[in-house]
């Protein structure tokens, strides 16, 4: 028998019908002789609407009542899910984060898993119940307050129930029919890829690819966990994220080969993401003296904002400043504006801009640390459309470019197919949001 972490969505799971068709699913997969827990999220919109109801009573809610408020979304979806469940003859049992033993710290509105003690949810597979848990939800021993995940909180609650677990696979449904090269909405010829590893996963993830959240990526590649991306809304099979073996030495009977189970040599391009939500900005005249750069993004770790890219110019001679341009999510663009212009005479800067209209694409592939090329052809591509770079960025398997945000569209397309990455058919997305 084998033991199966199930995650739905919220477009999974967005009205009655959509839940009755995720229970027959899930019995399905208890009828074939398996164990299953299921973590799901709130219905359709209704985390939006809640947070809409919240600021309408108040401009700035309570970071602890908004949890409050919050985690009922997926108390609602998890207990009518086990409702359906029950109506078809088989035991179901819901659970809140708190009660499956989610235990984080206590930030609001952004927690961190720190434990895993899944008791309740075991006692319910040993009975031959199954197992509904409220995604995105978890609780803090030290002040004894329910706590959010943030943004692909869900995700992340099936992973850790998975590793907790020991699950055999993790399988998170969307309403698309897995992992495609290129967002299906924007290039509607994007392929599924079959298989992805979790390296160049948490590069698309971190680069704009909604499907995954990075965290459930960066969660399920630490602690070994297989994750299976597929549809809802058919039974097709989806995408694999496998975590890739490391290195093997020579087989002694085959000096020349690999041990048989090393991974076959990567595709040139596993996909590309776009992502609009990041914001830039330039420090103008710097002082270009040792510590400068030290001291300004000092300024910039205090605020706790997240710094992606970042690119410094070579100092004017005649002057001896130079500029620091970086980008960082919009959110935090106006906390890091104001804790640099309070420092700006300590400094020395003479100024800043601030730049929301950006756009950046990122190319993934761990086939790139064996090819040659790729620069150029991406670059070439973007010329041929006459897109222009303003930042690059670059690892081992990925590059990143920012270009203007009303071009990141284009970008994405005529790079898709400059790697012949198109295919013959137009992709299906069954919903509307991804998740």
């Amino acid at each position: 028998m084998s033991l199966i972490v199930q995650k739905y969505g919220g477009s999974s799971v967005a009205d009655a019908e959509s839940i009755k068709r995720v229970a027959k699913r899930i019995v399905e997969t208890r009828k074939a002789g398996n164990d299953v827990v299921v973590a799901v999220s709130a219905m359709g919109d209704s985390t939006d609407e809640l947070l809409d109801l919240a600021h309408q009573v108040t401009p700035i809610p309570a970071p602890r009542e908004l949890d409050m408020l919050l985690t009922a979304g997926e108390r609602i979806s998890m207990a009518l899910l086990a409702m359906s469940i029950r109506s078809m003859g088989h035991d179901a049992r819901s659970f809140t984060g708190s009660q499956a033993g989610m235990i984080t710290d206590a930030r609001h509105g952004q927690a961190r898993i720190v434990d895993v003690t899944p008791g309740r949810v075991r006692d319910a597979l040993d009975e031959g119940a199954i197992a509904i848990v409220a995604g995105f939800q978890g609780f803090n021993r030290g002040t004894g307050d329910i706590t959010t995940l943030g943004r692909g909180g869900s995700d992340t609650t099936a992973v850790a129930l998975a590793a907790a677990l020991d699950a055999d696979v993790c399988e998170i449904y969307t309403d698309v029919d897995g992992i495609f090269t290129a967002d299906p909405r924007v290039v509607p010829r994007a392929r599924k890829i079959d298989r992805i590893s979790s390296e160049e996963m948490l590069e698309l993830a971190a680069n704009g690819a909604k499907v995954l959240y990075i965290r459930a990526v960066e969660y399920a590649r630490r602690h070994g966990v297989t994750l299976h991306v597929r549809s809802s809304f058919n039974n097709n099979e989806g995408t694999i994220v496998f975590n890739a073996p490391e290195p093997t030495a020579p087989d002694e009977a085959s000096p020349d080969r690999e041990n048989s189970e090393s991974p076959v040599e990567e595709p040139l391009i596993a996909g590309v993401a776009t992502d609009l939500s990041e914001a830039k900005i330039t420090v103008v005249g710097v002082p270009d003296i040792p510590g400068k750069a030290a001291q300004i993004f000092n300024i910039v770790a205090k605020t706790g904002a997240n710094i992606d890219m970042i690119v410094q110019n070579v100092s004017a001679a005649a002057t001896g400043l130079t500029d620091i341009s970086f980008t960082l999510p919009k959110s935090d663009g106006q906390t890091v504006l104001t804790a640099l212009t309070v420092e700006q005479e300590d400094v020395g800067y003479r100024g800043l801009q601030y730049d929301d209209q950006i756009g950046k694409l990122a190319l993934v592939g761990a086939g790139m640390r064996t090819n040659a090329g790729v620069s150029a052809k991406l670059f070439t591509a973007l010329y041929e459309a006459g897109i222009n770079i303003e930042m690059i960025s670059t690892s081992e398997i990925r590059i990143s470019v920012v270009t203007r945000a009303d071009t990141v569209n284009d970008a994405l397309r005529v790079v898709h197919t400059a790697f012949g990455l198109d295919a013959d058919d137009e992709a299906v997305v069954h919903g509307g949001t991804g998740r």
